[in-house]
């Protein structure tokens, strides 16, 4: 048996009863970046499948004393820790249809017909080694995207922690401020108290819920029946806008069964937007629902404000790009627009802009029913 060398990547199982069989196809595939373990025996495939767990490609002779190439197929199969790998029967039994749906029913994923054809040995064995290597590299990418969304919940749970106790301190302070004697003579004070009050409140309890949606897995989140006119109205009370704001809300807007926390996401963020880059004295913001579908309901959210241009209704939309656009607030991130479309795509839905430099925006987006 050949020992491997760490420096090579694809690694070939060579399973035949015969020691100059595993020669020559040793010899035919041999190329840089591979390397061989080969068995005599079906059982010693099996322990080297166990032992060699970057193995690439198996090719299998089926006629083998003891245990034949389909019993090993069968036996890679049903074992967790083999049944992913690729296996090509090398076979001089008949080319008769049952024997080759048998070797397709036990795993196989291709054959080779005894005498090899050189070429075509070779030629389908650099398939399955682009393949491996293409979903070792798909395998790597979900991994990263794995840890990233580990990272960020972790993020998450640290920031609305911290938010935590200085907003409840705040709402606390206004709540006293209510019952003092002085504020309660003052009607304008008290007004502005109970505001603040209220809107601290309502983001205690946003805090809460983004606290208990970063300690769930995706599966354990809560999908809860949602008035959306009734969430768009609180989202208005709780940024507590400038009364020189009109904003208008679409009656129609319907209840859905979805997680809330998330579509409150992404309405906050499009009405806080539409707020913060409209330039006119007057800013009109509207929000509704576009079209439904089987499966979706579109929403929008529309402002008359400086409006996007067209370059940049694509760029927006990626992570840390921003326009020229002046705010009114603090500076963007390039942030929030890419969070909102991993929002929106994650339930299958698309997010989109129409938009003009000084004609306003609408932005669409889906969101699954």
């Amino acid at each position: 048996m050949e020992q491997l060398n760490s420096n090579e990547h694809f690694l070939i199982l060579l399973v035949d009863d015969r020691p100059e069989n595993l020669i020559a196809l040793e010899e035919i595939l041999e190329k840089p970046g591979r390397s061989f373990i080969k068995a005599n025996s079906g059982n010693e495939a099996l322990k080297l499948a166990l032992k060699y767990e970057d193995i690439g490609l198996v090719l299998l002779d089926v006629q083998m004393p003891d245990m034949d190439g389909f019993e090993v197929a069968r036996m890679l199969k049903l074992n967790k820790r083999t049944q992913h790998l690729s296996v090509i029967f090398v076979t001089a039994i008949s080319k008769e249809e049952k024997f080759v749906l048998k070797g397709f029913d036990e795993g196989a994923v291709d054959y080779l017909q005894k005498p090899l054809d050189i070429n075509i040995t070779r030629a389908k064995v650099n398939v399955f080694e682009r393949l491996y290597f293409a979903q070792q590299k798909l395998k790597n990418s979900l991994l990263e995207i794995e840890l990233v969304n580990k990272q960020l919940e972790r993020f998450v749970f640290i920031v609305s922690h911290d938010l935590k106790s200085p907003i409840a301190t705040i709402a606390m302070l206004a709540d006293m401020m209510q019952k003092d004697e002085v504020v309660k003579n003052e009607p304008e004070l008290l007004e502005n108290t109970s505001i603040i009050y209220s809107a601290a409140s309502k983001l205690t309890g946003m805090i809460e819920s983004i606290l208990d949606y970063s300690r769930k897995s995706l599966s354990e989140q809560t999908i809860e029946e949602v008035d959306s006119f009734k969430l768009v109205n609180e989202i208005i009370q709780m940024l507590v806008l400038p009364q020189r704001i009109n904003i208008t809300i679409d009656a129609n807007l319907p209840k859905l069964k979805t997680r809330k926390i998330k579509l409150q996401q992404v309405f906050q963020n499009l009405i806080t937007n539409a707020v913060k880059y409209n330039n006119k004295p007057n800013p009109e913001i509207q929000v509704g629902v576009y079209a439904t579908t089987n499966e979706f309901y579109e929403f929008y959210v529309k402002d008359n404000g400086q409006g996007i241009s067209k370059k940049d209704h694509s760029k927006i939309f990626k992570l840390f790009e921003i326009t020229d656009n002046k705010s009114s607030g603090e500076s963007s991130t390039g942030v929030g627009l890419n969070l909102l479309k991993m929002l929106v795509e994650e339930q299958g839905g698309k997010i989109r802009v129409e938009s003009s430099p000084e004609m306003g925006s609408t932005f669409f987006f889906e969101w699954r029913k």
